[in-house]
């Protein structure tokens, strides 16, 4: 069976349903490649027209805010014994380095470590649980969990849908082609998202980092 007649036969559904929860579970704190899923999926919506990609946006913006939530609701109840044992499961994204370099930055950016971890995907872990944990008012989270998880899985649907769709038109008759080239411009999309995200983070360290200027005598 040809690939893309086998990738026709997949319901909409379960690739909903799929997108909806690894990004959720991802936003509890579970470490799982929920950027990954997202571009595959709207790549494939891309290339077969059962799948609708605002639909796609709306399951993916819904698991990444629903996530982050009951992950604040967690780090809130658990505090500094669920990130101990979180260090001794996931060594390798709960270290002690890690950890104290994500509570740097909600000490010094508040809601907008929120905001900006859903971009990077050390923070994107953290935000929940560690907001939960260190207590940040509920009402600040949500906005910033909403605004943060509506414009990362939104803005990353639409992005690498469209640029699938353009090359595929270019492409079609190579629909390998199309869909390699897709793949490259897809993930190039997001690396130049991730990096913007990442200057504005060291820009705001870096000023949070900055003295208070001492008055002459």
């Amino acid at each position: 069976m040809h690939v893309q007649a086998w990738l026709e036969t997949i319901p909409a559904l379960s690739i909903y349903l799929l997108v909806a929860v690894v990004i959720g579970v991802e936003s509890l704190g579970i470490p799982l490649p929920g950027e990954i899923v997202l571009v595959s999926a709207a790549l494939l919506a891309s290339q077969q027209g059962h799948i609708d990609p605002l639909v796609l946006g709306i399951c993916a913006s819904a698991g990444a805010v629903v996530g982050d939530s009951i992950g604040y609701a967690i780090g809130r109840k658990g505090g500094r014994p669920l990130i101990a044992w979180l260090g001794r499961k996931f060594p390798g994204h709960f270290s002690g380095a890690n950890i104290a370099m994500a509570e740097r930055s909600f000490e010094k950016w508040g809601m907008w470590a929120v905001f900006f971890g859903r971009f990077i995907a050390l923070l994107r872990i953290f935000a929940g649980p560690l907001a939960g944990v260190l207590h940040m008012p509920y009402w600040k989270f949500l906005t910033a969990n909403m605004l943060g998880g509506i414009l990362w899985a939104g803005g990353t649907t639409a992005a690498v849908y469209y640029v699938g769709v353009v090359a595929e038109s270019w492409f079609k008759n190579f629909s390998y082609a199309g869909l390699a080239v897709a793949a490259v411009l897809g993930v190039a999309s997001m690396l130049v998202i991730k990096n913007r995200a990442k200057k504005a983070h060291a820009r705001a360290e870096a000023a949070a980092e900055q003295p208070d200027s001492v008055p002459a005598d």
